[in-house]
């Protein structure tokens, strides 16, 4: 699988996305890997209709990922998380920004999104992570 199809390829399926997802996360630096923790990556075609209204959303090609659960910062003690930390990444919003972008390879744009999503999992706020990202520029 590459960055790039060729114009009769089909779309990269939930099973490629997942596969790039894996190699995104195993690419991190170990510490990274580390702070996530147990966090799941699960890959879908779109957000469902609760999510959108939950985050005030009609379009769903307007979200590409989210994390779900309670980030490392708002737990108490160190017993378990109240529910699973999970990291979703949208297929089919994914592949549109990356048509629409032609400026990313689509493995890169899937690490972003992922690492963004991992980012709130650690307690970071989109500000935060927009400034990681600034700096690292």
């Amino acid at each position: 699988m590459t960055d790039r199809l060729a114009d009769n390829a089909p779309a990269p399926s939930l099973e490629d996305f997942a596969r790039l997802a894996r190699a995104a996360f195993e690419a991190l630096p170990a510490p990274f890997r580390a702070a996530a923790g147990e966090v799941v990556i699960r890959i879908d075609d779109f957000p469902d209709a609760e999510t959108l209204a939950e985050m005030g959303m009609e379009d769903p090609f307007e979200l590409t990922g989210l994390y779900s659960g309670v980030d490392l910062a708002r737990r108490e003690g160190l017993g378990p998380a109240p529910e699973p930390s999970r990291v979703f990444l949208y297929r089919r919003p994914i592949l549109d920004e990356w048509a629409e972008r032609g400026d990313v390879g689509l493995s890169d744009l899937i690490a972003h999104v992922l690492i963004h999503e991992i980012g709130h999992h650690l307690g970071l706020s989109d500000d935060d992570i927009d400034r990681i990202e600034a700096d690292d520029d």
